[in-house]
């Protein structure tokens, strides 16, 4: 069920009207992937950009809200894409098996090993390996793997001969790694060495937009041709979906297999006992949470009890339909706030965090006329710029630019030396060497509000150096 979590088939080229549906879905290797919430899209574009760096990513999302899809996802969009993606779920790994099974073993290295075997690294060499629910990793593995995303060769179980490999690791958790570490359950040094960058796939109640497009396209493989009343979409975006696109799906194939043949309309009342068993009456433990969040869920299951139907759940509720509205206003708006960071990157990568722009600049090199160009990529650390053909490699150069769409109060001119890093045709990298303080935070606190636009988490404005 490898794209599950994102409605992804690879069948889907087979469907018969494409074009009608094809502004929600996203080509990723031969799957494909239904999309219609900004966020996604948004998340989509970071893992382009996370792709093509080679740092460890970390997954974090509920079960079911698409961590896997997002992984393959990083490893299509990189140069690695024709090497192997190899994925293991690390919760089900026994832990005295754990060792062999991601580094593999030498013949009679313990009872039942008859023969050599390649393990999990060494066939995803070049290539990239997920380790899903990482969280649930053995802590003697833990060092082991530590080491090896260092760089430190590693002997087989039972060698007596190191392998190195080059591996590119995604991996993913449900779980929150930071507490896990805080209690000691999981090792601070490779949480923050997989935690490069962090990527958050929102879960489904946080995008009810991809609700609407995830259950038409489920309803059409079900049941061709049919179609959701006005209330049933409402009351699909409204539910809480506690299992992600995996209650999505099982509600739907339910709700469809219990209508009647002759007919293709899904209404409210086919859905309603199907979304209690899935989001209600089927919940294990007791609700864990502060006040707000109970109040929050008590809500949502009334409406989903009611239909979607708002005069009754308020009446139920014993709160005017006003206060109710307001409420859900309230919870859209909170949703949209969680949803608006979607990655974090840390400090060792901040420095190299770049923004693709089209800024006109000015370049004098050495002594020679000042001649005009254009900024494609911004850093901490320098640009890149297309146009001159007069640079060499090694060359300094005076370079001015605006920082253009900046709230920074201030300078928002950079008037800087620079030298030249890499030439390549009409492009050009230029590396700051006289970057004024002033400037200097102007700078950071622009790449940090182009980094918030794009849905990334850096903490605090950009001030180290960079490469570009």
């Amino acid at each position: 069920m490898a794209g599950e979590a994102l409605g992804v088939s690879p069948k889907l080229k087979a469907l018969p009207s494409p074009d009608c549906a094809a502004p929600d879905r996203v080509q990723i290797g031969d799957m494909v992937a239904v999309v219609r919430s900004e966020a996604m899209r948004k998340l989509l574009s970071m893992v382009e950009r996370v792709a093509r760096n080679n740092a460890a990513v970390l997954v974090i999302g509920e079960t079911g809200a698409g961590k896997e899809m997002i992984a393959r996802a990083i490893h299509q969009y990189s140069l690695r894409c024709s090497r192997p993606f190899i994925d293991v779920n690390c919760a089900a790994l026994p832990d005295n098996l754990a060792e062999s099974e991601l580094f593999g073993h030498e013949k009679g290295a313990f009872s039942g090993a008859d023969s050599l075997k390649s393990g999990l690294f060494e066939m995803a060499n070049h290539g990239t390996l997920f380790l899903d629910e990482i969280g649930e990793l053995d802590a003697k593995v833990q060092v082991k793997l530590l080491r090896v995303l260092d760089g430190v060769p590693y002997y087989r179980l039972g060698g007596s001969r190191k392998v190195s490999v080059d591996v590119r690791i995604v991996a993913a958790t449900n779980m929150n790694l930071e507490q896990a570490v805080h209690e000691g359950r999981f090792r601070s040094d490779l949480f923050h060495r997989l935690n490069q960058f962090q990527l958050r796939v929102p879960p489904l109640r946080e995008r009810p937009d991809d609700i609407e497009a995830l259950a038409e396209f489920l309803l059409q493989q079900s049941l061709p041709g049919a179609h959701f009343t006005p209330e049933a979409i409402e009351l699909l975006r409204r539910s809480p979906w506690k299992g992600n696109v995996r209650d999505l799906r099982n509600v739907l194939l339910k709700a469809v297999m219990h209508m009647d043949s002759h007919r293709t309309e899904v209404r409210a009342a086919d859905l309603v006992s199907w979304l209690g068993s899935q989001n209600v009456t089927s919940t294990p433990h007791p609700f864990q949470g502060n006040l707000e969040d109970m109040e929050r869920q008590a809500i949502f299951e009334k409406l989903a009890r009611c239909s979607g139907d708002r005069d009754e759940t308020a009446r139920q509720l014993g709160i005017s339909r006003r206060t109710l509205t307001r409420k859900l206003q309230q919870y859209e708006k909170e949703d949209a706030a969680d949803a608006s960071t979607l990655g974090r990157v840390n400090s060792d990568q901040q420095r190299y965090f770049r923004v693709a722009v089209s800024i006109p600049a000015e370049l004098q090199v050495e002594s020679g006329p000042s001649v005009s160009c254009e900024i494609n990529n911004v850093s901490i650390g320098g640009v890149a710029l297309v146009g001159p053909t007069i640079l060499k490699m090694g060359a300094t150069a005076h370079l001015r630019f605006g920082l253009n769409g900046t709230s920074t109060a201030g300078a928002t001119t950079i008037d800087t030396s620079a030298q030249v890093v890499w030439v390549e045709r009409k492009r050009a990298g230029l590396c700051f060497t006289s970057l004024s303080a002033t400037a200097r935070r102007s700078l950071g606190q622009w790449l940090l509000q182009k980094a918030q636009a794009e849905g990334w988490d850096l903490g605090v404005a950009i001030t180290g150096t960079a490469t570009v």
